[in-house]
């Protein structure tokens, strides 16, 4: 076939609804980065808050570059199973359709342009554990060098057809290996090499904002729908279950975290809101097209009560990750793909047409499912951890990452952009000034 007559077909089989829809998800998940930011922003000190903030935006400037120019060809490309290859560097052969058949409804570059939205959000919460101490310098480096050996061969593995843990049946709807997993096990590596803050941990960290917490998960939450719903490629009943899947679980996390809270340390706490919610939201994403609305119920109390409790690991082995992306990215990414295998049903989608896809322990299906799910979280885990180690020692060698005990004193925002988040004037009698003084003096204690 020529260009022309395979443009014809692509378009032959083209969807307006399904177009439209995919299109209004992009922008639902590129919504994600600013509300991480400001769920991050308001978890730190008011001196490092726009620090956190510009390190989420910039994701989303390079790799909206490297996507385009590199890292979609290696992650979607059909050269084998473990690197899509260099076919569409540059998005070049875009009236080819994507390979494996993946959206084959909507045009490819709406394929393009979703999955981009994924690719600058996985990175960016890389941040949550290294917050407080992160030059901006390497982590530039970092970043665009972790998109391209990382994030597109894991995204290859898993979301391509021809990938190698696709073609042996593991299931992740929306990202939990490709995302979560991935972004949890390499913000633990970071963490290591660039090591504590100064004074953790016994000194004051509190969120200096907890309404930007609520905000940010406010907004996490509201992208998430096309997160989820979208990776369905389809405007469609099964997109349906990703959608309510993703609010059930969500809110039953929230609750389950809540739970905790109030048996642990006898309050319930609007922190602790919000992280359950982010908690169910990263549980249910690989999960949310393979599981009935009852079984992302449990889902979503399983991921709440169990990262709540999974955030004092940090403490008792030594690991300083700030906002806890550990217990929150990388359990609730582990538990949701594992939990397929006992929850995934056929019920919530067309098995003649997806008859690779099988039903987990509670449905009949046997362990099999669950141990093609371990399989991709082991993979995908160990990989991320070992390169992102890899790549954070060598680049501390020739670029000492972390903030002096100086630097850090004074806060990332002034240190490395020379801003400030809050400015405070004298009003009348001093007052404001006054205050402001006094929460200065405070910061640089701690």
């Amino acid at each position: 076939m020529n260009p022309q007559e395979i443009q014809a077909g692509i378009a032959g089989a083209l969807s307006a609804g399904n177009t439209a829809w995919i299109l209004a998800a992009s922008a639902l998940v590129l919504l994600m980065t600013p509300g991480l930011a400001f769920f991050y922003g308001g978890m730190v000190r008011s001196k490092n808050v726009l620090g956190m903030l510009m390190q989420n935006f910039f994701c989303m400037g390079i790799v909206s570059v490297v996507w385009v120019l590199l890292t979609y060809s290696i992650a979607f490309g059909d050269a084998n199973q473990i690197i899509g290859g260099f076919h569409f560097v540059g998005l070049q052969h875009m009236t080819e359709a994507v390979p494996g058949g993946l959206g084959a409804t909507i045009p490819p570059i709406v394929f393009v342009s979703f999955q981009l939205m994924f690719a600058i959000i996985t990175p960016a919460l890389i941040t949550g554990a290294t917050a407080d101490r992160w030059k901006f310098g390497p982590f530039i480096v970092f970043v665009t060098v972790w998109a391209i050996l990382v994030y597109a061969p894991v995204a290859h593995w898993v979301f391509a057809p021809s990938g190698w843990l696709a073609k042996r049946g593991a299931e992740d709807f929306a990202g939990g290996t490709v995302v979560h997993a991935n972004a949890g096990a390499a913000a633990l590596a970071v963490a290591l090499v660039l090591g504590k803050r100064r004074g953790w941990p016994g000194g004051d960290f509190r969120p200096h904002n907890v309404p930007f917490v609520l905000l940010g998960t406010g907004l996490l939450w509201f992208g998430w729908f096309g997160f989820n719903a979208g990776s369905e490629l389809a405007a469609d009943t099964r997109s349906g279950y990703a959608f309510i899947n993703t609010n059930t679980a969500t809110a039953a996390a929230l609750l389950g975290w809540l739970i905790v809270e109030r048996i642990r340390d006898g309050k319930a706490t609007a922190l602790g809101a919000a992280s359950g919610a982010v908690a169910g939201l990263v549980a249910i994403t690989p999960a949310c097209g393979f599981v009935s609305p009852l079984g992302s119920i449990f889902i979503g109390l399983i991921a709440g009560s169990v990262c709540a409790l999974a955030t004092a690991i940090k403490g008792k082995v030594g690991i300083d990750d700030s906002l806890d992306v550990g217990a929150v990215h990388l359990v609730g990414g582990v538990l949701g793909a594992l939990l397929i295998g006992f929850f995934g049903t056929r019920d919530t989608y067309d098995n003649t047409t997806l008859s690779s896809h099988g039903d987990g322990i509670f449905y009949g299906g046997g362990a099999s499912l669950l141990g093609k799910q371990a399989l991709a979280v082991v993979a995908v885990v160990a990989y991320s951890f070992a390169v992102s180690y890899v790549l954070a020692f060598l680049l501390n060698l020739v670029y000492k990452m972390k903030l002096t005990p100086d630097e850090e004193q004074e806060g990332m925002d002034t240190v490395l952009h020379d801003e400030s988040a809050y400015e405070f004037v004298s009003l009348g009698g001093g007052s404001a000034a006054s205050l402001s003084a006094a929460k200065i003096a405070e910061e640089s204690k701690s």
